[in-house]
């Protein structure tokens, strides 16, 4: 049994006010806030990926906890050093060019921050020369695109073939997902990795982050 396990839980069911209490007395127990960070916060919103994932969380369930968590997270961050935090890779996501749909993809972003990956969010209708120059200025080690729409899928292609075009295809993990695009489709455009959901795009993004370690 690990000390932790009362915080996970209470992170997943979206406990607020005990989480903050936890955290607080963790520390007072001199606990080490990165350990409470890494054994605690983050590895409840490992267990809230996955569950989501098996349809066993959904949205309004998986939103509430990733918002508990960052309420455990505002008390530790003054005692985190600079870096202390363990980055998983940095993460550029966005909807496709002629796709205003976001949801889906701001709770990949969240889930993603709270999983250890840094992300910067480019927002929705985003032109493949946009998610190209962003690769290209941050160095991005995964780009992560959503489609909502099937008009709009091509968009997916067309943001791989200017990747490969600007010499930068093999320096970024591609991740696509949205309501419409399968594996079958991840395959056909030379992406990366595909996944149905948020909780299985933090599954598919620390396994390609290991694999390409």
């Amino acid at each position: 049994m690990s000390p932790y396990d009362d915080l996970k839980l209470n992170v997943e069911t979206g406990k607020r006010d005990a989480v903050q209490a936890q955290v607080k007395q963790a520390l007072d127990e001199g606990r080490p806030a990165q350990e409470i960070l890494q054994e605690g916060l983050v590895a409840a919103m490992d267990v809230v990926g996955a569950k989501m994932e098996a349809e066993e969380m959904f949205i309004p369930e998986v939103l509430r906890a990733a918002k508990t968590m960052e309420a455990g997270l505002e008390i530790l961050k003054p005692l985190l050093a600079v870096g202390d935090m363990r980055i998983s890779g940095t993460v550029l996501v966005g909807t496709v060019k002629g796709d205003l749909h976001d949801i889906g993809k701001n709770l990949v972003a969240m889930l993603l921050s709270s999983a250890g990956f840094e992300v910067k969010d480019l927002g929705i209708n985003v032109e493949p020369a946009t998610f190209v120059e962003k690769v290209k200025e941050t160095g991005a080690d995964f780009l992560g695109m959503s489609a909502l729409l099937t008009t709009t899928m091509p968009m997916m292609q067309a943001t791989v073939d200017a990747l490969e075009a600007a010499g930068l295809r093999q320096q970024v993990t591609v991740l696509i997902g949205g309501a419409p695009v399968t594996q079958a489709f991840a395959d056909q455009i030379g992406a990366d990795g595909y996944a149905s959901d948020a909780g299985a795009a933090i599954k598919v993004a620390k396994e390609l982050g290991a694999v390409a370690k």
